[in-house]
């Protein structure tokens, strides 16, 4: 009886082990899948922000190489701009050719008497630019048109004719230069 007995709880420990064994490998298998879940999703992670770094980058690389093409575009439009003021300012010296009298042909053109033209001896235009002073004003020629009153001012001089001919064309230009620019 001692040894059925024995035979028994020998059987019955060997069940529970065994019981044991496979609850813990199952336990085990559930923490290794969890882990690597948790290791999966963490690199997951890492990757896309790695991605994420590696977009910002180009995009950063991108712009500044846009910045350094629309720079060189803006030097080459301001190089022409300054080489039509160097024209201008040759022209102006043309003293013949410059002083000739426009109030008959502005009254031809527009159809009225001439008008009559004062010039005021005590406000004179800015000299030409020179080398020496590069950034205070000066003009390369031209007239600053006032009425009697005061009341309507007309800037015709040719720097600010070149200024509103360079901003009224500056799509023709840039178009003729570069191209068609995409937006």
């Amino acid at each position: 009886m001692v040894r059925f007995i024995r035979q028994e709880a020998e059987e019955k420990a060997n069940e529970i082990s065994v019981s044991a064994e496979e609850e813990f490998n199952i336990e085990k298998l559930q923490l290794v899948e969890a882990e690597k879940r948790k290791i999966r999703q963490e690199y997951e992670r890492k990757e896309k922000q790695v991605e994420v770094r590696r977009k910002i980058e180009y995009s950063m690389q991108l712009n500044a190489a846009r910045i350094k093409v629309l720079q060189a575009q803006d030097d080459l439009v301001n190089s022409m701009k300054e080489s039509a003021s160097k024209e201008l300012l040759r022209a102006s010296e043309n003293s013949k050719s410059y002083k000739k009298e426009a109030k008959q042909q502005y009254a031809e053109k527009a159809k009225v008497h001439p008008p009559k033209v004062t010039i005021d001896e005590k406000v004179y235009l800015p000299p030409p630019p020179n080398k020496r002073e590069v950034h205070g004003p000066f003009c390369s020629g031209g007239v600053v048109l006032a009425s009697q009153d005061g009341k309507i001012v007309f800037e015709n001089t040719l720097d600010a004719r070149l200024e509103v001919v360079f901003r009224q064309k500056m799509p023709e230009i840039r178009k003729l230069l570069y191209g068609k620019i995409a937006a």
